[in-house]
């Protein structure tokens, strides 16, 4: 897969691409990143990519023509002609069945706003898809393209160690991940659950189906249907 990302900062984010899982999957080859800078698309020597909002109004919105021409570059860069996103809080909820949607893309193309946020012939004339985080707003959309590359990169086929640990774990069933144990056994004076120690695959299986489901119902309730099940079975 390759991941673009289109910023007004660029250094934000590649420390964060270099690391860990991320570094990783990149040495692997199952990922490429490339960040774009979209200040590098202005034609002023001021490199301006803000204004202030016609009609009145606090704060500056991003201008269309760099977006636009930044845009355009990127997309002419590939043959792959990529998935277009816009981060933005008015955007579809970021959750994981769409994480696992996108990371079945072979090209994502994520720009990240700043300031009041995008003019709005952005929204009309790229057609992008607009994509939130949560219910809340952010200095910019960097710190949300983070969230939705990592989420979406460790589904990608080789890059965990284990497959097991995405398909197991919180969200990827709709329900919460049942708790997690590991050396000592017992440490002041909490101990790990006797079914996990005794080897009985059978009754570790059950006990972890029925913790996640507990788990679930007492911390996320609206993930459960009015009889306790799940609303969206995988």
């Amino acid at each position: 897969m390759r991941i673009d990302v289109l910023t007004i900062f660029p250094d934000i984010l590649k420390p964060f691409f270099a690391e860990s899982m991320l570094g990783l999957a990149q040495k692997k080859g199952a990922v490429q990143f490339a960040l774009h800078n979209i200040r590098d698309y202005s034609t002023d020597r001021r490199r301006t990519v803000d204004d202030r909002p016609y009609g009145g109004g606090p704060g500056m919105v991003m201008r269309p023509e760099p977006v636009f021409r930044a845009v355009e570059h990127v997309i002419r860069d590939s043959p792959v002609k990529g998935r277009l996103i816009l981060l933005t809080p008015q955007g579809s909820l970021f959750d994981q069945s769409l994480a696992c949607e996108l990371s079945q893309e072979k090209r994502l193309i994520l720009i990240c706003g700043r300031y009041e946020g995008f003019d709005e012939r952005i929204r009309d004339g790229l057609n992008a898809e607009e994509i939130s985080i949560g219910n809340f707003v952010l200095a910019g959309g960097e710190a949300a393209a983070l969230v939705v590359v990592e989420a979406v990169v460790r589904l990608l086929p080789g890059v965990l160690g284990n497959r097991r640990s995405a398909e197991l774990e919180s969200f990827q069933s709709a329900l919460l991940d049942y708790p997690q144990y590991t050396r000592p056994a017992e440490f002041r004076s909490m101990a790990v659950p006797d079914v996990l120690l005794r080897g009985n695959h059978d009754e570790v299986s059950r006990w972890r189906k029925e913790q996640s489901l507990l788990r679930t119902r007492n911390r996320r309730s609206d993930l459960l249907s009015d009889h306790g099940t799940l609303r969206h079975p995988a």
